[in-house]
Order: C-alpha cells, then structure tokens, then sequence
C-alpha cells in the first residue's frame, strides 16, 4: 500500500464482496468497508434492497455496485463473483453473510417441516460453500485476502434447525482456512450473540430478550457497531495470523472452551 493509498484510506485499492448486503448486517459491513476505501460489491436476493444499499453507499462517497442474486444458486454466483473481479481486477474479502434466520427458523423441526429446513439449510450452510468457491480463484494469492462467515450464538447452544446451520457455519470455517491457507487466504466467522437491532426488537418477545440477556456475562445490550467493529479486525492485517477461528461477540451468553 502507498502513502496516497493510506491517505485515501486503510482499504483503498482493495474489493469486498458482502453477500445479505441489501439490509441487516449486510448493509452496515458494505458501508464500513466504503468508509475505509474499499470497492463494495453487495449482494442481496432482493434486487431493490441491495440497490438501496449500494446507491446510499455512493451518496456518500463510496463506491458501490449491487447484484441481485441467491446465494444458493451456483451459477449465478460464479456470474457475480466473475463480474466483480473483472470490474476491480480481484477480489480481496469476502463476507458470507446471507442468511436465513428469526424466530421463523428457530422453531422445532418437527414443526418446521422438510422443505423448511431444506431451504435454512441451503441458504446457510450450501449458500457458504457456492459463495466461497465462486469467489475463490479471484482471491488467490492476493495479499490480505480474507473470508469472514457470520455464524450466531445460536451455533454454541445447541437445540434448533438455525443453530445447527449455525454450527455448520463455524464448520466450515475450519475446513476452508485448511483448504484456502495455501492461496493465502484466511477465513473466520463471527458469532453475533443478541444484537439490538429492528429486527431483534420487532420479532422477539420481551421475555425472551430478557432470558437471553440474563445469559450474559455483560449486562448491556449489544450493538450493531459491535459486529461491525469485529468484521473490521478479521479483515484486517491487524489479525494476520488469524484463521479458522469463530469470534463469539454475545456479552459472553455462549462463552465456552
């Protein structure tokens, strides 16, 4: 990186891929990785979130570019993937963040259904893999290349068909740092634990915030910028000698060993 590459920012020159980046997360790691230079390429299933997302990137001096696409669907993603390093010559990180989540899919399986969970587990867990191999050959060899998937709490506590997706996740991320470390490319997850976002405050029921609350170890709530923040230091060269981890933000609700 040159002196006129930092003053422009810590990521100038580099591209991210964030994938659920039309809303939620998504949304706020496209928009960090902008604020620190960085080209963004959001991908979303909804074709007008995403494009929201990316023009509220470009209004504010960024840049920004949204696709329209479903994580599961392999071509597409090779599409997308393809696209995005032709316009940037590469890609450098990738955010696996797309996802299926909420008190929809926190239900028993007997009460979800096949086909529900057929469709949790194609999103959470295949939707990781298409993504990663899509993207791989443009990351390889790459200085700083980095992935970061978003797992959940839910991962370390056992008990529903998300969790189980969940653990998956942080599965995955084992197997990909094994597999990718040889192209240099490091890959970790973060496990969001309760985070005060709309959604969380509109779909789960007081009680049980407060249950899941009193699980930590931390008594505040925990806050969008939190995540953020943790996606900021996986990808950069701060944790260099960081892969395979899964980094549990919960206020200590899915402390373990």
């Amino acid at each position: 990186m040159t002196a006129q590459d930092r003053r422009q920012g810590a990521r100038a020159g580099t591209t991210a891929v964030v994938t659920g980046g039309g809303r939620g997360f998504g949304k706020a790691f496209g928009a960090a990785l902008a604020r620190e230079g960085a080209a963004v390429v959001l991908v979303d299933v909804d074709a007008g979130a995403v494009e929201e997302a990316a023009d509220d990137i470009r209004r504010s001096g960024g840049s920004a570019r949204g696709f329209a696409g479903d994580v599961t669907d392999e071509t597409a993603m090779a599409t997308i993937m393809a696209e995005a390093a032709e316009i940037h010559g590469g890609i450098d990180v990738l955010i696996n963040n797309a996802g299926l989540h909420s008190d929809e899919y926190s239900r028993p399986i007997r009460e979800m259904g096949l086909p529900k969970v057929r469709r949790l587990l194609e999103v959470n867990v295949v939707g990781v893999i298409a993504c990663t191999l899509a993207a791989h050959p443009y990351m390889a060899g790459r200085s700083g290349a980095c992935i970061v998937n978003i797992a959940s709490a839910a991962a370390h506590l056992g008990g529903t068909a998300y969790g189980t997706s969940k653990l998956a996740v942080a599965g995955l991320t084992v197997t990909f740092a094994r597999e990718l470390g040889a192209d240099g490319i490091r890959v970790n997850a973060i496990s969001p634990g309760m985070i005060a976002t709309d959604t969380i405050r509109a779909e789960l029921p007081d009680a049980v915030k407060e249950r899941v609350k009193a699980m930590q170890y931390i008594d505040t709530d925990g806050a969008e910028a939190d995540i953020v923040d943790a996606m900021l230091y996986l990808t950069s060269d701060r944790a260099r000698f960081i892969t395979g981890e899964t980094l549990r933000v919960t206020g200590g609700m899915a402390a373990g060993v």
